[in-house]
């Protein structure tokens, strides 16, 4: 009787080895493939920079500058844009090669066969590492907290603080209540709306966490499914539109982390 082997498309990064005490997932593994994919192609683009562009570096150049077009239109500004460039860029960069990777032959369908209580399991070695809710979970994360860090850079510690915990509120009381008398009223309300923004922080990591992992994740299920059914031709019309889609993906993400810092750099008054 021939044991059944199991293979399926789970929400979570599964172990492939271990280095001494620190566990090494195929997500993870993707990543460090997408990472050296994005070193690689810097440190190329690096070498060939002329002072009168030519060639591929007249195309790379176009498409920065459309990008710089883009950017500007949220943040109003060319010199907020070249700011915060380099960090939307990478993050870019890095959310679309790994959306492209997922969809390689061999990436979900290569792996080894692991013995477990439950039966035979297959896993890959190597599979989209934005279609782990971890790796998208770990990507809102910084994306947030580098937005908070350019708003303190921005407008100041305190400044930023009273955004969320509104001490400011509190202590303008004294100071104006015999000019103000509704102070008194007012700004407890103010003080109590800033801690609603704590709130909506953490709705910005969950929901820019799982717009991408939903979007990935239910494209390679997709085209797993429509393999299944019939693995020739069929799949190919999804798989193009998978690439569309990973493209897609990558930009709003890239576009909603430079609101974020827009926002975050952005005086209250303003």
């Amino acid at each position: 009787m021939i044991e059944e082997i199991i293979h399926e498309n789970t929400l979570y990064s599964e172990p492939i080895m271990h280095i001494g005490g620190f566990t090494v997932t195929n997500s993870l593994l993707t990543s460090g493939v997408a990472l050296l994919i994005i070193l690689l192609f810097v440190i190329l683009v690096r070498r060939n920079l002329k002072k009168v562009p030519t060639g591929a570096q007249n195309i790379l150049e176009m498409i920065i500058e459309g990008f710089l077009g883009i950017f500007d239109d949220v943040t109003g500004s060319r010199k907020r844009s070249l700011q915060f460039a380099p960090v939307v860029l990478a993050v870019f960069l890095f959310i679309v090669i790994n959306n492209w990777m997922g969809l390689l032959p061999g990436v979900g369908s290569i792996g080894q066969i692991v013995q477990t209580s439950e039966g035979k399991f297959f896993i890959p070695y190597l599979r989209g590492a934005t279609a782990d809710i971890n790796t998208t979970l770990a990507l809102a994360t910084i994306g947030v907290v580098l937005s908070h860090i350019f708003g303190i850079l921005a407008v100041g510690w305190w400044k930023y603080l009273n955004k969320f915990i509104n001490i400011q509120a509190f202590l303008d009381i004294p100071k104006k209540i015999r000019k103000d008398p509704m102070i008194i009223i007012v700004n407890p309300i103010k003080a109590f709306v800033s801690l609603i923004e704590i709130v909506g922080e953490l709705a910005k990591i969950a929901s820019l966490s799982f717009r991408l992992f939903g979007n990935i994740f239910a494209g390679e299920v997709l085209l797993a499914s429509i393999s299944a059914i019939l693995a020739f031709g069929v799949p190919i019309p999804f798989l193009f539109l998978e690439i569309l889609v990973g493209l897609i993906q990558a930009l709003i993400f890239a576009m909603l982390v430079l609101t974020y810092m827009t926002i975050s750099t952005t005086a209250e008054e303003h």
